[in-house]
C-alpha cells in the first residue's frame, strides 16, 4: 500500500482504535491531526494514546506516528501552507473520524465542528489528491442515524429521503455526507450505529447513549419506560466498527461506479429489542425489570409509578434511540465483508462483559487502560 494514513479524531473512542490497527496491521506511517497548541503539545497527547493502546509495547510504533496540531474549525485546519503541501505530498489515505458526538449543541456550533471540519478536511485530501501518488480513498466516519426520523427500511445508499432530524448532531452529520458526495473524491462513508465497548474484553472510552440508560437501570430508576417494547436496539462493539472501518479505508479496489461507496455498520438483524435490553441487565444487576410500555400507556401510569420513573427525564436525549423507526440495510457491507471474516455479533452475546467493565471502571469514574483491559 503506497503512502501515509492522515487520521483525524485519534484521540477519540473509534479514532484511537483505527490508529492501532494503522499501526498493528500495516507498516504505513500514521499522520494524526490533533487540537492542541503546537506539534510539541500535540504528540504528548497522541504518545498518552499510545500508552493507552500498547501500554509497555507503545515505543514499538512511536518513531511511525507524526502528531500535528490543527483545527478542525479553522480555515485550512490552521495548517501552515508548507505543512498542508508536506501532508499533501505524504498521504494516499485519509481516515477522517473526528466529530462532535454531543446531542446537545446548538445547530451552529455541531456544524462548525461536523460540516466546516469535514469541508476542510477534504479540501486537504483535494490537495493530496493533486500531489504526490495521489489519493486512493477518503474514509468518512459518519452515523447510521442521518436517517432521522425515517420509518422503514433505509439502504445504504440513502441519503435524503425528507427526513427529519431529532438532534443537530444527526442533522450536521447528514450535512457533512453531503459535501462528501459534492467534492467528487474517491470516498467510503461508514454509518455505525450505536458504538459500545469491545466485545472481547468490555472496554470503553465513552460512557455515553446505551450506558446512561443502563446506569440508570443498575440503580433500580426505572419502574416503566417509555417505548415500543419489540423495538431493536441497534448497538455494535468498536472493535466491529474498527475492523469494518479499517479495512474499508486500506482497500484499494477500485470504487463502483459512484466515487462514493456507503457502507452500513450496524446490527441489523442481530439487533435485540429494547425489552430484551432491560431484562437480561435487569438480571445481571439484580433489580427488577422495568416495565417497557408504548408510550400512550405510559402516559397512563399513577403520578407514583411515573415518579418512580423520573430518570427518564435526565435520559430523554438517548431514549430516542430506543424507538428508531429506520431499519438499516448492509448488504454492500456483508458483501464486502463477510469473506474477510469481519462479523457483527449480537449484543446479548457481550452484554455482561460490557457491564462487567462498566461497574470495575465506576461508569467512567476511574479510568482503565485499553492496554490492560485487553489483557484481562
Amino acid at each position: 500500500m503506497r503512502g501515509d494514513l492522515l487520521l483525524t479524531g485519534s484521540t477519540g473512542f473509534v479514532g484511537m482504535e483505527l490508529l492501532a490497527r494503522a499501526l498493528e496491521r500495516t507498516d504505513r506511517s500514521v499522520i494524526t491531526l490533533v487540537r492542541a497548541a503546537d506539534d510539541d503539545s500535540a504528540q504528548a497527547r497522541v504518545d498518552g494514546v499510545l500508552a493507552d493502546l500498547f501500554g509497555a509495547r507503545a515505543g514499538e510504533y512511536r518513531a511511525r506516528v507524526v502528531a500535528v496540531a490543527g483545527d478542525l474549525e479553522r480555515p485550512g485546519l490552521g495548517l501552515a501552507p508548507r505543512t498542508r503541501e508536506w501532508i499533501a505530498e505524504r498521504v494516499t489515505t485519509v481516515a477522517h473520524s473526528a466529530a462532535s458526538v454531543s446531542f446537545t449543541l446548538g445547530l451552529e456550533e455541531a456544524r462548525a465542528v461536523n460540516v466546516e471540519g469535514t469541508r476542510h478536511v477534504l479540501e486537504l485530501a483535494e490537495l493530496a489528491a493533486a500531489r504526490g501518488d495521489g489519493l486512493e480513498c477518503y474514509g468518512h466516519i459518519s452515523t447510521a442515524y442521518v436517517a432521522g426520523d425515517h420509518r422503514g427500511p433505509f439502504p445504504e445508499h440513502a441519503h435524503d429521503l425528507g427526513q427529519g432530524f431529532r438532534n443537530t448532531y444527526e442533522q450536521s452529520k447528514f450535512e457533512a455526507e453531503a459535501l462528501v458526495h459534492a467534492a467528487g473524491l474517491p470516498a467510503r462513508i461508514l454509518r455505525p450505529s450505536i458504538i459500545v465497548g469491545d466485545r472481547r474484553s468490555g472496554w470503553t472510552a465513552a460512557f455515553n447513549v446505551l450506558y446512561w440508560p443502563l446506569r440508570a437501570l443498575s440503580r433500580g430508576l426505572f419502574a416503566a419506560i417509555p417505548a415500543d417494547p419489540a423495538s431493536p436496539v441497534d448497538a455494535v462493539s468498536v472493535d466491529y466498527v474498527a475492523d469494518a472501518a479499517h479495512a474499508l479505508c486500506h482497500d484499494t479496489s477500485p470504487l463502483s461506479g459512484d466515487r462514493v461507496e456507503t457502507y452500513h455498520l450496524t446490527a441489523g438483524d442481530h439487533a435485540a429489542t429494547l425489552q430484551e435490553v432491560c431484562a437480561q441487565a435487569s438480571s445481571y444487576f439484580g433489580r427488577p425489570a422495568p416495565r417497557v410500555l408504548p408510550p400512550a400507556q405510559f402516559a397512563q401510569l399513577d403520578a407514583a409509578e411515573v415518579a418512580r420513573s423520573a430518570a427518564l427525564e435526565t435520559g430523554r436525549i438517548f431514549f430516542p434511540y430506543f424507538s428508531v423507526g429506520a431499519r438499516f440495510r448492509d448488504e454492500a457491507t456483508r458483501s464486502r465483508l463477510d469473506g474477510s471474516g469481519i462479523q457483527v455479533t449480537p449484543l446479548s452475546e457481550y452484554l455482561e462483559r460490557l457491564l462487567e467493565f462498566a461497574t470495575r471502571a465506576r461508569w467512567g469514574k476511574r479510568r482503565i487502560a485499553r492496554a490492560e483491559a485487553l489483557a484481562v
